[in-house]
């Protein structure tokens, strides 16, 4: 992309219709590192890639927990996803504090992107220059929406952003139709493999670099049913999951 006459503000179209800021966010969300979300009939499972910027500093985080039914994956400027997490978060303690429930997925990402779709729309103000995958569970059982710059937003049965994540869906689209009905176990280890895809080939998945998010539904003896709260894994948590091999029945 080159600097032309319609790329000093978010609210000028070109004449071919194009808001060229908003292009140049959803760039910055193609250099991030990949993030995989797959959704079945029973849980929703986030998993991502980490970098460090250098030898000597920490991994980057990649998986958020909003709230404990919902968390996000992100790709793109860390400091942008923070501000939408923080905004995500304050939305949900509001809802609960005054409906004494949890927040539908559905109504946490419309409200995201509305509030990320007025910067496209109002002079001196940037898009963000992050996307988002959103993995939650409500009444209406698990979810998974995806994020753009523009503030658009779309629901999803498996998805990847960042580099390289067309590699991973390549593998999403070949394996679709096995997603609902997966186990949980599965459906991780899906998503891990997926996550493998994109990888250059002298890297692979290590405990360092690999989080995990999940939340779903657990169906009792009794058929009561109850929300597994969004627990992200790090670290010696994801081991056992890289050790297997990742192996799945597809």
């Amino acid at each position: 992309m080159f600097r032309n006459n319609y790329d000093n503000d978010s609210v000028t179209f070109s004449p071919q219709g194009r808001i060229f800021q908003v292009e140049y966010a959803a760039e910055a969300v193609k250099q991030g590192s990949v993030v995989v979300g797959i959704v079945s009939d029973t849980h929703a499972v986030l998993v991502g890639l980490k970098r460090n910027a250098e030898e000597l500093s920490s991994y980057q985080k990649k998986i958020f927990r909003i709230d404990e039914h919902v968390g996000i994956a992100i790709a793109g400027l860390t400091s942008d996803a923070r501000v939408l997490s923080n905004f995500m978060k304050q939305q949900c303690l509001a809802h609960r504090y005054h409906f004494q429930r949890d927040m539908a997925v559905f109504d946490i990402v419309r409200k995201i992107g509305d509030k990320a779709q007025i910067n496209t729309q109002h002079y001196g103000k940037r898009p963000y220059g992050v996307g988002l995958l959103v993995a939650g569970v409500d009444a209406t059982g698990p979810h998974l929406f995806e994020f753009q710059p523009s503030g658009m937003t779309e629901e999803m049965i498996a998805f990847s952003i960042g580099a390289r994540s067309q590699m991973a869906r390549t593998y999403l689209e070949k394996n679709v139709e096995a997603f609902a009905s997966c186990s949980r176990e599965e459906l991780i280890r899906h998503a891990l493999k997926a996550l493998k895809e994109s990888l250059v080939q002298d890297r692979e998945l290590t405990v360092e670099n690999t989080s995990v998010g999940i939340t779903g539904v657990v169906t009792a003896e009794n058929g009561t049913r109850t929300i597994e709260p969004f627990k992200v894994y790090d670290g010696q948590e994801v081991a056992a999951w890289l050790e297997d091999g990742m192996d799945v029945d597809s």
